[in-house]
């Protein structure tokens, strides 16, 4: 059996994606003009259609989760996840995803995908988004995460949570800890 979520763009995301798709034409326009055609503009156009046939051919379209596996399908790239592979699968705030940072991959055009970086933790993370809210983080048995949003976000949850249930993430064990000595210390 195979349940299938698919990705939607938010508003948001489409007009940063219009956005951007302006500026390269007007940069492309200018450089047309200002060089009358010549290399540099050439150069830019060749790099600008490259560039936006990269970031487009990695947007995200749906995932797939059937009986033995997890796969987050591109339009060209698959990624996939074993189910007895994974650890953890735990919703995550908007608020903790603000310490995300892109380091090879598309921040609002046509959605948030690739490898970031997560400042907090000082780790690489993997990233599927259509936007920028509904984010599930799924942790494998090596430690790698991946983020992907969707609407129906609980039941993705739901339905990948391991047999055994989740193991404890390192800041809710952080917090315990924390507490823990709060606790144990003499006033």
């Amino acid at each position: 059996m195979k349940s299938v979520y698919k990705y939607h763009f938010s508003r948001h995301t489409i007009y940063v994606s219009i956005f951007y798709l302006a500026v390269f034409a007007l940069l492309g326009w200018a450089l047309y003009h200002l060089y009358e055609g010549g290399y540099l503009s050439a150069w830019f156009t060749s790099f600008i259609v490259a560039l936006i046939a990269l970031m487009a051919l990695s947007i995200p379209r749906k995932i797939v989760v059937s009986d033995d596996r997890i796969e987050v399908r591109c339009l060209l790239d698959i990624t996939e996840i074993r189910r007895n592979e994974i650890a953890s699968v735990r919703r995550v705030d908007n608020r903790r995803m603000k310490w995300f940072l892109p380091i090879f991959g598309g921040y609002g055009f046509f959605g948030y995908y690739g490898h970031f970086i997560d400042l907090r933790r000082l780790d690489r993370v993997r990233i599927y988004a259509s936007e920028w809210r509904n984010f599930v983080e799924i942790t494998d048995i090596y430690d790698d995460r991946l983020y992907v949003s969707c609407a129906d976000a609980d039941r993705l949850v739901a339905e990948l949570t391991p047999p055994g249930g989740n193991r404890p993430d390192d800041d809710d064990v952080d917090e315990e800890e924390e507490a823990e000595t709060a606790e144990n210390r003499p006033e």
